[in-house]
């Protein structure tokens, strides 16, 4: 489909940030009159506005909204808008459709994709399979839930393929997005704040699929019951999985394999946790089906250290590892993380994303003290009450502090909150970088981690 087909002649943008900014650069520049509505609109997005010759209506009544949905031909939402947002039912009510930035990309460009979703794992899987490609030769380039959106990185006329990180927020919208692979790496609560109910946020993910490309192939984790139900029988589909022997991509005598043979062999990897082997496994997955080499592939996974704040080891003092994981803002995530030590003093809380932090309690057995911060303090203290000691601190120095008092030889001090960073923080990163700002002033000895 190409831009002149999609229904575009009056487009109504929800939102203006970095995605919504460059669906309306490429609206313009086709001559498209945009209209943009958002319900807080930043001093960044006014300017944006000016820059880009949009109208931009501020906090529009409903009737506004309404009228509005009403005269455009398409809406098009920023991948943050809430599905409970009143846009999504007016559009139902005027039968206006509802696209996404990736069906846009997909009519102006016709290079391959490869997709990545799933609730934990998207951008490290996504920054694997990108260097793999490269590694083998393939020009390509990362893009969709990054600070690159699809629209933007099409542009480039270099890269031969493009790998997307889909958000769920994304994919919930997208009209047509047919990529060549697509990837649905795990499936856990997540993001109930936005979609509503845990069956919305799932058949979101399950548009992964939806419309993959006729000769397109499926990457699903073997493991995950809710990823597998959704696979579609018509499709090429390749498995991952670190407990089942038939998977087409599996852990063997200490390998990763796949349908070629070894891939590499587990103690050749710099990160070897459970969560560290299943991404390896879907990443190699994705980028061979994507025209990836075994060669590129065993290159990049033998020197990947992983990405800032997902299980990233900031250093050792006294026999305990300090740890920072502010990437783990579902209980799942932490739940995951946790599991991979021996004892750790874990961290835990932030701004709850609605979902049930009594999950958190399933990594007991790996825990011997926490300390709750933020928001969800009390939830984090609820779900470990009679397992496991408590403290609660009101900042991250506090936390750092309580978190060394609890501490002994052997322990990892582990910062993964199963929350978002919103009540403290602008980011999960900002979050990140001041646990470790505080980590290396009340550890003056800590032995630099990698």
């Amino acid at each position: 489909m190409s831009l002149a087909e999609l229904p575009l002649q009056h487009p109504l943008v929800v939102g203006l940030g970095i995605t919504a900014q460059a669906m309306c650069r490429v609206l313009v520049a086709a001559g498209r009159p945009v209209v943009v509505v958002d319900d807080h609109p930043s001093a960044d997005a006014r300017r944006a506005a000016e820059l880009l010759t949009v109208q931009l209506i501020d906090a529009p009544s409903p009737a506004q909204l309404d009228e509005l949905v009403a005269a455009a031909t398409a809406v098009l939402p920023s991948p943050g808008v809430p599905d409970h947002h009143p846009v999504f039912e007016a559009a139902r009510a005027h039968r206006v459709p509802v696209l996404d930035e990736l069906d846009l990309a997909g009519a102006l460009d016709d290079r391959p994709l490869l997709a990545i979703t799933g609730t934990d794992g998207k951008t490290t899987v996504t920054t694997l399979v990108t260097e793999m490609l490269r590694a083998s030769g393939v020009p390509a380039e990362a893009a969709g839930n990054t600070d690159v959106p699809l629209v933007t990185a099409v542009a480039d006329p270099e890269p031969r393929v493009f790998v997307v990180e889909a958000s769920s927020f994304r994919l919930a919208h997208a009209a047509a997005f047919r990529p060549t692979v697509a990837t649905w790496l795990n499936f856990a609560p997540d993001h109930l704040d936005n979609h509503g109910s845990l069956e919305a946020y799932e058949a979101a993910k399950a548009r992964i699929w939806a419309d993959l490309a006729p000769d397109g192939t499926a990457v699903a984790n073997g493991d995950d019951p809710v990823v597998m139900r959704h696979v579609v029988p018509s499709a090429t589909t390749r498995t991952f999985s670190l407990s089942d022997p038939h998977a087409d991509y599996r852990v063997v005598d200490g390998s990763l394999v796949g349908p070629m043979g070894e891939l590499v062999r587990v103690d050749e990897l710099p990160r070897r946790l459970p969560h560290d082997l299943a991404n390896a496994l879907a990443a190699a997955a994705t980028a061979i089906a994507g025209g990836a080499t075994v060669a590129g592939v065993r290159a990049v996974l033998t020197r990947f250290q992983g990405l800032p704040h997902r299980v990233q080891t900031l250093g050792v003092a006294d026999g305990v590892v300090w740890v920072d994981d502010s990437k783990a803002t579902v209980p799942h995530a932490t739940v995951a993380a946790a599991t991979g030590f021996a004892s750790v003093v874990l961290v835990a809380g932030g701004r709850n994303k609605g979902l049930d932090l009594r999950q958190l309690a399933d990594a007991a057995p790996h825990v011997r003290a926490v300390v709750a911060i933020g928001d969800a303090a009390p939830e984090v203290a609820a779900a470990f009450a009679g397992l496991r000691p408590v403290t609660v601190a009101t900042s991250m120095a506090e936390a750092v502090e309580q978190a060394r008092a609890a501490s002994r030889p052997g322990d990892a001090v582990l910062l993964s909150p199963g929350c978002a960073s919103f009540d403290w923080y602008r980011s999960y990163a900002e979050r990140g970088d001041d646990f470790a700002a505080c980590v290396r002033r009340a550890v003056p000895d800590l032995e630099a981690g990698s």
